[in-house]
């Protein structure tokens, strides 16, 4: 049974081997999420370990899928630092491992954040996606919209550019913690639960 929790600072720490572990999988599957081929277990622990310092400011909430011991996919939400953006967060690094993919996992971990940032006061999201990627499927079938596509924007894993699209999706009215997250006065990111 998959299960899907919000990871702080200390956890991503703690599982900073099988989050890189994914991160591998992911990049060798040819996903563009930022890295080139050849991605090794040292740098993408290390990729991890500086996500944990973000978490740990409030500018990153990360969310990941756990089948057994092992971390089968993950989603982060990031969060802008200008006093007009507040309301606003960037999805980040959905991934899915090849062997967990078709089981609506990633259509799990897209709700659980969506969830997480309608709860926390954020009421719009964007992300950007490789072109023609499964994730662009994903995004089109669960209420994103389309906004544009950007070419030549990142190399993929083999080093060939490719263009991106651009999504937004509207979350609804401002929520709870909206007014305090708009004045400055409440740490940025949905809270973390176990």
């Amino acid at each position: 049974m998959t299960v899907v929790e919000a990871l702080d600072a200390p956890r991503i720490e703690e599982h900073a081997g099988r989050l890189a572990a994914l991160l591998m999988d992911t990049v060798a599957g040819g996903a563009s999420i930022g890295f080139l081929a050849g991605l090794d277990r040292e740098r993408a622990e290390a990729w991890w370990r500086g996500r944990a310092a973000e978490a740990a400011a409030g500018r990153l909430a990360v969310w990941a899928a756990y089948d057994g011991p092992r971390v089968v996919g993950t989603v982060s939400l990031a969060f802008p630092d200008k006093p007009n953006s507040r309301h606003r967060a960037e999805l980040v690094k959905l991934m899915v491992h090849r062997d967990a993919r078709g089981q609506g996992l990633g259509w799990a971990l897209l709700a659980t954040a969506e969830r997480a940032a309608a709860d926390a006061g954020i009421t719009l999201l964007h992300l950007d996606t490789e072109t023609g990627s499964p994730a662009e499927r994903l995004y089109a079938g669960t209420g994103w919209t389309r906004a544009g596509t950007i070419p030549d924007y990142a190399a993929d894993p083999g080093s060939v550019l490719r263009p991106t699209t651009l999504y937004f999706k509207h979350l609804g009215g401002p929520g709870p913690r909206a007014a305090e997250n708009r004045s400055g006065t409440e740490k940025r990111g949905p809270a973390v639960r176990r």
